[in-house]
């Protein structure tokens, strides 16, 4: 074997890691101004070992190109005394803390030619944890499980982070090799068997990303360049260095990977964790920059991608053009709608819970999306949020539960536990029914009675110390005193698996029938596959604790009544004088029954008055011709 050493200039941009030019040759590129010198270590499955020099180039990256061949792994040796994995490592066979290998590409047959994606308003998202949503835990081991989602009536499944973090049991926040799929999960490879398979049943797969810190276990960046901001911190650690001395090419690296899982996995979208706390004061923001190249991506590739955010903000300039000063992001978590349903339903008031709990809130978070827009915050002890108006619903994901608000509850519980049945549908269908994109977490489509608690595997013992002190305080300062489960313990990262099983009888049947029924009824009504809020009305009758949406689509109509009470309430019956009829009646679904089909035609001599049961969710229609 022998190192050809390239002098030629680096491609502008120059791109990280590693590019496989040849089935024998190989170009190292790595960012490192911090570097003196620099050296790449080879090793190979033979257990022989080489080293070359690289070569330094303009702003601070250094290259080689090598003679090689297969079962390859390297560091990278910091001015001859530091050995680090590759910052753009595509695999770490060995984790965080181990050498990189080299990913061929080609390697992997895809039969997704066809697929274009899933239209922004057609998104019904599924997050899943792939750790604990199978008995293996590997994204293959989900893959059997694809059928059953598309039936339900997914649309879209969500992945929680799945860079290489340490150990096998994280929940992904704290990765290190953001170009690396976590290897337990099974590596690259499993990744694009997963996401063909999904393509297959018509899934999209949009992905978990942290752009926001780097977890702190086998973070090597600070070793390579200036990564990391020195005036901004996050909660997590330092921040992303976005607008300071050497931001340019930190912005390239952060660019470069929300592209590659674009087009090296076929991914349809990404979200961006807490985008709040990506910090970024340069004249045009890392996230329009971001979202801009994904979607020039993506129409290259033929398909529908999507940009979607989560936010603490309640600033609707995330989502808005660019023409506008806004950054262009597709579509952002509004975390209101789970707030104020959560709240009422349970009556929980702390944290941020305390903030809500009105009926009041449940309407306005249907009508404007924030329900804090500029109005003050008990909680945070301020103003907080501007209104979204203009806005569709199609720019915002609602939820009723996702990996925040179950996992970091003291003992993860799932709102099916905290709730009464009858609670818990009407809550369902103020979710699937409302004028957004709508989002599962995995397991509540059944009732799932296991917890989804948070845990790690650091293998520092002062690291894992400091987790529990972490996430003591924070309870605390919620005002929750309780006990939670050891986030080290692997016993608490099996407890956290899904149990398929329960689907199949009892409450846990009835409760996924209800929930596929939902849905159905959604996507059978254009007023409801509309998601424009122009084309809704929201009465809201405080006194009998009923809220009801009336929602148009050309001709069509569809009422739907949702009563939020412990006493039963008497409204006008549709059904009188217009033709209106009955497609969907919460009420119907028992614990211990089989659901009744629901009559689709008015009755002969409806009564004037119609009488709805308490906590329910009852959706009327009429179309200007019968179909």
């Amino acid at each position: 074997m022998g190192a050809l050493i390239s002098e030629e200039p680096l491609l502008t941009p120059p791109l990280h890691g590693p590019h496989v030019l040849s089935r024998n040759e190989i170009s190292f590129v790595v960012w490192a101004p911090y570097a003196k010198r620099m050296k790449l270590e080879i090793s190979y499955g033979d257990h022989s070992n080489h080293s070359f020099d690289m070569i330094s180039h303009a702003k601070g990256y250094f290259a080689v190109t090598c003679e090689t061949s297969g079962g390859l792994q390297y560091r990278y040796l910091i001015n001859g005394r530091k050995k680090r994995p590759d910052p753009a490592s595509k695999f770490q066979p060995r984790g965080v803390n181990g050498p990189s290998s080299v990913v061929f590409p080609n390697s992997f047959n895809w039969h997704d030619q066809s697929w274009m994606g899933v239209p922004r308003a057609n998104l019904i998202i599924y997050e899943m944890h792939v750790g604990t949503f199978s008995s293996k835990g590997t994204f293959e081991a989900a893959i059997p499980y694809l059928g059953y989602l598309r039936d339900l009536g997914i649309t879209a499944i969500e992945l929680m982070p799945i860079a290489q973090f340490p150990g096998e049991r994280n929940w992904g926040y704290d990765g290190v090799d953001l170009f690396a799929p976590q290897n337990s999960y099974g590596g690259p490879q499993g990744l694009k068997k997963l996401v063909d398979g999904c393509h297959q049943k018509e899934l999209s797969v949009i992905l978990d990303v942290v752009y926001n810190h780097v977890g702190p276990e086998g973070n090597y960046l600070g070793d390579f360049g200036p990564y990391f901001s020195d005036k901004y911190r996050t909660p997590w650690g330092p921040a992303v260095n976005y607008d300071e001395s050497g931001s340019d090419e930190v912005r390239k690296f952060v660019v470069q990977n929300a592209v590659y899982w674009i087009e090296e996995f076929h991914l349809d979208g990404l979200r961006l964790d807490a985008v709040d706390k990506v910090l970024d004061m340069s004249p045009r923001h890392i996230l329009l920059e971001i979202g801009e190249r994904v979607h020039e991506v993506g129409e290259i590739l033929g398909r529908e991608v999507h940009v979607i955010a989560e936010s603490d903000l309640n600033d609707p300039r995330i989502i808005r053009p660019k023409e506008i000063g806004g950054y262009s992001v597709d579509a952002q978590w509004a975390d209101d709608f789970q707030h104020s349903v959560h709240s009422y339903l349970t009556g929980e008031r702390f944290g941020y819970y305390s903030d809500f709990g009105n009926i009041k809130d449940i309407a306005k978070s249907l009508t404007s999306a924030f329900v804090y827009d500029g109005r003050y915050s008990n909680h945070r002890g301020r103003s907080h949020g501007v209104p979204a108006n203009g806005l569709g619903g199609d720019k915002f994901v609602y939820c009723l539960q996702n990996h925040d608000q179950v996992g970091n509850r003291p003992n993860g519980e799932r709102l099916s536990s905290l709730v009464s049945f009858d609670r818990l549908k009407v809550a369902v269908a103020l979710l699937i029914l409302s004028p957004s994109l709508p989002m599962l977490f995995m397991g509540e489509e059944y009732a799932e009675v296991a917890p989804f608690h948070y845990f790690v595997s650091h293998s520092g013992k002062e690291l894992t110390k400091a987790v529990k002190e972490g996430r003591k305080k924070a309870h605390l300062r919620d005002g929750l005193e309780r006990r939670f489960a050891d986030p080290e313990a692997e016993s608490t990262f099996l407890e956290s698996k899904l149990d398929h099983g329960l689907k199949s009888a009892g409450i846990h049947k009835t409760v996924l029938e209800y929930y596929r029924d939902v849905i159905q009824v959604r996507n059978s009504h254009g007023p409801l596959r509309n998601l424009q809020r122009s084309c809704q009305e929201i009465v809201l009758l405080e006194n009998e604790s009923t809220i009801i949406a009336n929602r148009s689509f050309g001709q069509e109509v569809v009422k739907c009544v949702f009563v939020l009470g412990e006493r039963a309430v008497k409204i006008e019956n549709p059904a009188v004088g217009n033709g209106m009829c009955k497609v969907f009646d919460s009420t119907t679904y028992q614990e211990n029954s089989i659901p009744k089909r629901i009559e689709t035609r008015p009755r002969e001599s409806p009564n004037s008055d119609l009488e709805l049961r308490p906590f329910s969710a009852t959706v009327f229609a009429i179309r200007s011709e019968p179909r």
